[in-house]
């Protein structure tokens, strides 16, 4: 079987490419990542980042997989960033 590679998804670094890699490998798809050497060497503008590919026939799917995945980290960060409750008046009903 001849299938060919397609990109998926470019990074801005090899660290953001490999978490998506493991991502795509928890749901049983394989991908490589490729130009990681030269964004790393180059850090320049002109130079690319991080290229996810995978088989042709999973690229809808591995597509799919990260944009849910990203929707979910965007979900989880906005949960974070609420304020916390304010603790200083538990402190200051055991001071007295």
């Amino acid at each position: 079987m001849d299938e060919k590679l397609v990109k998926i998804a470019q990074f801005a670094d090899y660290i953001e490419a490999a978490m998506a890699l493991q991502v795509l490998a928890d749901y049983g798809i394989k991908a490589v990542v490729t130009g990681q050497n030269a964004s790393n060497i180059y850090p320049i503008p002109a130079v690319e980042g991080p290229e996810l590919q995978v088989l042709q026939s999973q690229a809808e799917q591995a597509r799919q997989i990260l944009e849910s995945h990203k929707q979910q980290e965007t979900l989880e960060d906005d949960n974070d960033s609420e304020e916390p409750e304010d603790n200083n008046s538990f402190l200051m009903d055991q001071e007295q």
